[in-house]
């Protein structure tokens, strides 16, 4: 029951702050991270014997003690890709160095890698918050010991050093798959692509809270957002992308009074992960109390035959489906700033032409998490024509939800009593 409380307020926290005329309190508690309702719970094995099966399309809840290493099984077909990703949820407050971090890898029954092994760290922020690594199986690799079916395991490895904290990290585990195409293609990524950055949006924002956790990230499409952030918080929005289009992202943490001191190394960190959820890039914006601005490097179009390119970057843009921004604003701007709020800026431009599905032989798990159709989601779409500057016709695939004449305890009542709807029909499962 505690996960569907935990979403409940998550989803109160985002329609209160996204209320007109709800003022943000500088000491209000940043949102913690809010796993998927449906995440099952999964003890790791600090050996390969006794590993629990993850089943894909499913997602787990598991923990990470310090400097841990834990194991978890699949049972694989011999034609399908198989991903896993696992999201590493430090406690608010608690002690991270730039180095620590989390490790994914997928190995066969011999212990042999079967793709190389990702890790992601928590970079300058130095400042706990959600951070995701991902696996795979790969069905066309060189590998041959990886190709075929049968038992397969996951690794998950705590990356810290001395000095850093003890506590133990929550998991998120979310095992994927993606079936074989009807017909083989193509085996080489492309050599050329467009990789200029296009002329950022300039119109005015859009008032856009992100969600707390993957399962629970905000839509957005083209456009310009914004959102005010406290000290550690951490917002997710998803973006989708289809294929053959490009997705570029600027982010800017706005100014301060003229009287503002002080510096804060990677007080701004977006990140971006592919639908897999796997990491593909970030960037980090010092601050000084000045208006700052970073943006992605350029990304290429999402191509099926990109899985084929040795960079990660290239390689991770392999999927039509939703694109995840993860945005943190490091705790450490309290004790230069104060708690704030602090105003962030996202400028999303979605590029390119949209091209054919591939055909596949199958259905993904869980399915359509690689295709675009669907996607626009509830809770947001593509900004206004205004706020696009005049570029609405480029991301037709979502549209604007508006919601009007309703207040504030008309919206709260309403995300309760459906949260609480949806807990007695599990309970009733169970």
């Amino acid at each position: 029951m505690g996960g569907w409380r935990a979403g409940a307020l998550a989803v109160c926290a985002v329609a209160a702050t996204a209320l007109p005329g709800q003022a943000a309190h500088a000491a209000d508690v940043p949102t913690p991270y809010a796993f998927a309702p449906d995440a099952r719970p999964v003890t790791g094995a600090v050996s390969t014997t006794g590993a629990k099966r993850l089943d894909a399309g499913k997602t787990y809840k598991s923990s990470l003690p310090a400097s841990g290493k834990l194991y978890y099984r699949l049972a694989l077909d011999p034609t399908s890709d198989a991903y896993v990703s696992a999201t590493a949820v430090p406690r608010a407050g608690t002690t991270v160095s730039a180095t620590d971090g989390i490790r994914v890898s997928v190995r066969d029954a011999n212990s042999r890698l079967c793709s190389a092994a990702e890790s992601v760290y928590f970079g300058t922020s130095r400042s706990p918050h959600p951070i995701a690594a991902w696996g795979a199986r790969e069905a066309f690799s060189q590998r041959t010991s990886c190709q075929g079916a049968g038992t397969y395991y996951v690794l998950v490895e705590r990356l810290d050093r001395a000095g850093s904290s003890t506590d133990t990290w929550d998991l998120e585990l979310a095992p994927m798959s993606e079936p074989r195409l009807k017909q083989t293609g193509a085996t080489t990524a492309p050599e050329a692509w467009n990789s200029a950055s296009p002329a950022p949006l300039t119109s005015e924002a859009v008032s856009r809270p992100g969600g707390a956790g993957f399962a629970t990230a905000t839509s957005m499409g083209q456009g310009v957002w914004s959102a005010d952030m406290t000290p550690g918080q951490t917002f997710f929005y998803k973006v989708p992308v289809d294929w053959g289009r490009q997705l570029y992202v600027t982010a800017e943490l706005g100014s301060l009074g003229s009287d503002a001191r002080g510096y804060v190394p990677g007080a701004l960190t977006a990140s971006l992960y592919n639908p897999a959820r796997g990491h593909l890039d970030d960037v980090g914006i010092g601050y000084d109390g000045r208006q700052k601005s970073e943006s992605l490097e350029p990304l290429p179009p999402v191509e099926y035959v990109n899985r084929y390119a040795v960079s990660d970057r290239v390689n991770g843009m392999r999927v039509a489906g939703s694109y995840y921004l993860v945005v943190h604003l490091s705790a450490g701007m309290a004790e230069e700033f104060g708690d704030g709020p602090f105003g962030m800026t996202l400028r999303v431009r979605i590029g390119g032409t949209t091209e054919a599905s591939p055909a596949y032989a199958g259905q993904s798990r869980p399915q359509g998490v690689f295709e675009v159709a669907g996607q626009g989601g509830r809770d947001g779409g593509t900004a206004p024509e205004s706020a696009q500057g005049g570029a609405a016709g480029d991301d037709a695939v979502m549209k604007v939800v508006a919601v009007a004449g309703i207040g504030a305890g008309t919206v709260l009542l309403a995300v309760l009593g459906a949260w609480t709807l949806v807990a007695r029909r599990r309970a009733g499962a169970w």
